[in-house]
């Protein structure tokens, strides 16, 4: 079943580079003093480098059966932004162990399990989908990103590199969904591509978070729990992987249908001095 026609403006992928400073000052607990809310963000930020890498090989692996030529400069510079953010993330992790964190059995199981085993187990085509199906969950968090003060508490230059990612996956939203329907428009495959991608998500992402939590000695449950219900109070939820679901299991969806992009052509431009162009924006 294809997805129905959206009648959008034609979207530019910039491709952009942001240098987080490697000497920046970040509190062990750098998010709502909290040690929970801090290690959800820092535990999906382990999984960022090697999974935006994934991503890429992903959606090029189709490149050359896709015949029009502005998707296929859009799957260009998907790529090109996505390797900017798997870069810049991989500071975050400096500065994780510059704070003491252990972070190398984690990242080698991650490598292991997500890449070395199941990756290459996987059909080509399915390999698509998850990558169409994340980058769905990431352009609906990165909405939050941009809204209602989520990011406030971040110390700013962390604040900065998480809303400039979230104004990009924002930009390249659509690409591997548009390179999904090129070469297998079918239901089944785009949901099978949910649930895997969903399930893989969140499986990575508690083991990342734990793995930091358990580096806490003095975080018993009894915070833990005091935490997660300070953060309820504030509304930080995992609402947005329920609404990225409930969207996405809709026959007819399109990443184009929720209209985000001004959210992000407005913080880019109001912080267009911070950033380094690495090459031209690319439409359709």
């Amino acid at each position: 079943m294809s997805a129905v026609a959206v009648d959008v403006p034609e979207p530019d992928i910039t491709v952009r580079r942001y240098v987080l400073d490697a000497d920046a000052a970040l509190p062990r607990w750098w998010f709502y003093d909290s040690a929970l809310i801090t290690h959800l963000a820092n535990g999906i930020n382990l999984l960022f480098p090697k999974g935006e890498r994934f991503f890429i090989r992903s959606v090029r692996h189709f490149a050359d059966r896709v015949d029009d030529p502005g998707l296929r400069a859009r799957i260009r510079a998907f790529a090109g932004q996505e390797a900017q953010h798997g870069r810049a993330h991989e500071a975050v992790e400096g500065l994780l162990r510059a704070q003491g964190f252990e972070l190398d059995s984690f990242l080698d199981w991650y490598d292991t399990v997500a890449f070395r085993w199941l990756e290459p187990a996987v059909p080509a085509v399915l390999r698509l989908s998850v990558t169409a199906a994340l980058e769905h969950f990431t352009a609906t968090l990165a909405t939050d990103a941009l809204t209602d003060g989520f990011l406030d508490a971040a110390p700013a230059d962390l604040r900065d590199l998480l809303r400039w990612h979230a104004c990009e996956e924002i930009e390249h939203k659509s690409v591997a969904f548009d390179v999904l329907q090129a070469v297998d428009d079918r239901y089944v495959v785009r949901i099978v591509g949910l649930v895997v991608g969903g399930v893989l998500l969140v499986f990575f992402w508690r083991r990342a978070t734990g793995h930091l939590l358990a580096q806490e000695p003095g975080v018993d449950r009894d915070q833990l729990r005091r935490e997660r219900a300070e953060a309820n109070a504030r509304g930080q939820r995992r609402r947005f992987l329920r609404e990225a679901v409930l969207s996405y299991l809709t026959p007819g969806f399109h990443p184009d249908q929720v209209d985000n992009r001004p959210l992000a052509a407005a913080w880019l431009a109001a912080h267009a001095h911070r950033f380094g162009r690495v090459e031209a924006a690319h439409g359709r």
